[in-house]
């Protein structure tokens, strides 16, 4: 194995069984984003700063690396209160979350993404410099890139259970406050989920959490049960 297949391998396992939690934000790349997730990651929850990549196309992306028992429910439901907490105004750019039900694990950097324009992991002094073009001409330099990633360390299953008890409350609020009021007579989302009827209260918050159509602050509650073991 080479320095970098070592380095992935440690971080996100294998592509038969991955371990990576990744956001993306494109068109555009929005760095300021990026740098506030950073932040809040490190500043605010004490986890380890994750991995930062240039997609190859159009955007930016954070790589978190996760314990083997850290289950895949949690890890989405981190990524989901991290974006509500540290960016909650509507943007114009596209996320993407994985974790996500039925998406395959994103293939990690280095990668060709279209011709001469390469994914590749940036060190995060160099990260805003390709906000505006989110890419390498090149295939990057193998031991450079194992460089970038030797300092970074798996998120353990107690240290995101604590982050989520930081974000969760903050992250139900601001979800709330923005939620838009509905009518008194209007049928909850939770009714209308497929599957029911339910006999399991851990199926059913599962479904509420991964439902795109239930209220955030709804979501995040069904997390927060889940976490806790209801």
């Amino acid at each position: 194995m080479t320095r970098l297949s070592t380095e992935i391998e440690r971080l996100w396992g294998t592509p038969q069984a991955p371990r990576a939690a990744v956001i993306e934000l494109a068109a555009p790349a929005d760095w300021p984003a990026v740098a506030a997730l950073c932040k809040g990651l490190q500043a605010d929850l004490q986890l380890p700063l994750p991995a930062i990549a240039v997609n190859g196309r159009d955007g930016l992306q954070l790589w978190l690396a996760l314990a083997d028992d850290v289950p895949a429910r949690q890890a989405r439901s981190l990524l989901d209160a991290l974006l509500a907490r540290y960016a909650p105004e509507p943007r114009s750019r596209r996320i993407t979350l994985w974790p996500a039900d039925g998406q395959p694990a994103p293939a990690w950097p280095p990668l060709e993404v279209q011709p001469g324009q390469w994914s590749a992991f940036v060190a995060p002094d160099l990260a805003p410099l390709f906000a505006d073009d989110p890419w390498l001409d090149m295939l990057p330099n193998p031991d450079g890139q194992a460089d970038v990633l030797q300092g970074i360390r798996c998120i353990s299953a107690a240290d995101l259970g604590d982050a989520l008890r930081q974000l969760l409350p903050a992250a139900a609020a601001t979800a709330q406050a923005s939620a838009p009021v509905a009518p008194p007579a209007a049928a909850s989302p939770r009714t209308t989920l497929p599957g029911g009827p339910w006999q399991d209260p851990r199926a059913f918050l599962l479904a509420v959490m991964n439902d795109d159509s239930v209220p955030m602050a709804q979501r995040i509650e069904a997390a927060k049960g889940l976490i806790q073991g209801v």
